[in-house]
């Protein structure tokens, strides 16, 4: 991909919802609520080692336990949704210095609500987007979604060079919460997961950000069972194998595929943003890719404020790097969502500094502008 249109990832803007429940809470609720459960215990114990400090949740928690049927739950998606989704999309534009008549495609990515047409059209309609944008809705890839949509905007620039991409993220996974589901897997889950909104802009020219350079994709055979979602008359179910938080044993060779691929070494990499589904994946890439665990404190730091965010963690994770104060001139970095299939979505690139003073475009333009300085032709 040398020498290609390259794209750049630009600042994420990052929203949570006011309502907050802390570590203690989740734990007093699942010893009420599960109090004659057989392997209560166990939970409590998984629930702890999540490291999860707080997340936030789009309701307050009373209103969280209750069930009031799938289609009420989803008409909450959509009001949230429309309510919480055009602030993150305005900080984002601004973040990229881009206007919304500028931007060539959106791409909205949840797995936790569904709306059809897809908010992107909601979002053109209402937000000053041209209607020639392009939508690309993603709603099956679940927590590697994120990853997905980064992919799939570089694409968009390689074949369309000077194109600028909206991803938006919504999430509100407490709105897939199932009192009847007993299950361990679906107990840990809701000690887990959170509720976030994100966005960001991939430009194809400019920016400050990471310049994406590659992108793959890769699926773990025969793992379809071990994420997903059972669709039922109460809506989504979340089910998650026992067997998932080993998975970085299969998917660690394929990033260092994907580095070596490039050109680079993974050893030799200056940042990594990880979708942290859970501690251990963390843990485990520490380990198969032979890398200090100072590594992924962007990640560490979502999942322990924030909780797993499904596809949004990888933005946040990315704007917690910028806050940092991004990364050196041409630092080589990765960014790598996980989810149902088992599903990896890799992108490698480094990062790039654009001063809008040195465009040459710019210059031009102040110098026809200045008295007294007369241009040849």
């Amino acid at each position: 991909m040398r020498g290609e249109p390259m794209a750049t990832l630009c600042r994420p803007a990052i929203a949570v919802p006011e309502h907050i429940i802390t570590m203690e809470q989740t734990l007093d609720l699942a010893r009420e609520t599960h109090h004659g459960h057989p392997q209560r215990d166990l939970v409590l114990r998984l629930i702890r080692n999540t490291g999860v400090r707080t997340r936030h949740l789009v309701q307050p928690i009373e209103e969280t336990l209750k069930h009031p049927g799938f289609e009420l739950r989803n008409q909450v998606y959509e009001a949230e949704a429309k309510s919480r989704v055009p602030d993150v999309v305005r900080r984002a534009l601004a973040h990229a210095e881009t206007e919304p008549d500028e931007i060539d495609l959106i791409v909205y990515v949840s797995c936790t609500g569904f709306m059809m047409p897809s908010l992107t059209a909601w979002l053109i309609n209402t937000m000053g987007f041209c209607p020639k944008t392009r939508q690309l809705p993603i709603a099956q890839l679940g927590c590697a979604a994120g990853g997905a949509a980064i992919n799939r905007a570089h694409d968009f620039c390689r074949a369309y060079p000077g194109s600028n991409v909206l991803i938006v993220s919504c999430e509100f996974c407490s709105l897939c919460y199932q009192p009847t589901d007993i299950g361990v897997g679906s107990l840990l889950s809701n000690g887990l997961f959170g509720d976030a909104l994100s966005a960001v802009v991939v430009r194809g020219e400019g920016g400050t950000g990471m310049s994406l350079e590659r992108n793959g994709s890769h699926l773990v055979p025969d793992t379809e069972d071990w994420i997903s979602y059972a669709v039922r008359d109460t809506g989504f179910h979340f089910l998650l194998d026992k067997r998932v938080p080993g998975t970085m044993e299969m998917l660690a060779p394929v990033l260092k595929d994907i580095v070596d691929l490039h050109g680079w070494t993974v050893p030799a990499m200056d940042f990594f943003i990880i979708h942290a589904g859970g501690p251990r994946i963390l843990d485990d890439l520490c380990h198969y890719l032979d890398l200090p665990m100072e590594m992924f404190r962007y990640s560490r730091a979502t999942l322990t404020e924030r909780g797993n965010i499904a596809s949004s963690v990888v933005f946040d994770a990315l704007a917690r790097l910028f806050d940092d104060g991004g990364a050196a001139p041409s630092a080589q970095g990765m960014i790598a969502g996980f989810g149902p299939g088992i599903t990896a979505e890799v992108a490698v690139g480094s990062w790039t500094h654009h001063d809008p003073a040195a465009d040459p475009d710019r210059e031009l333009a102040e110098l026809e502008l200045t008295p007294g300085v007369a241009l040849s032709g």
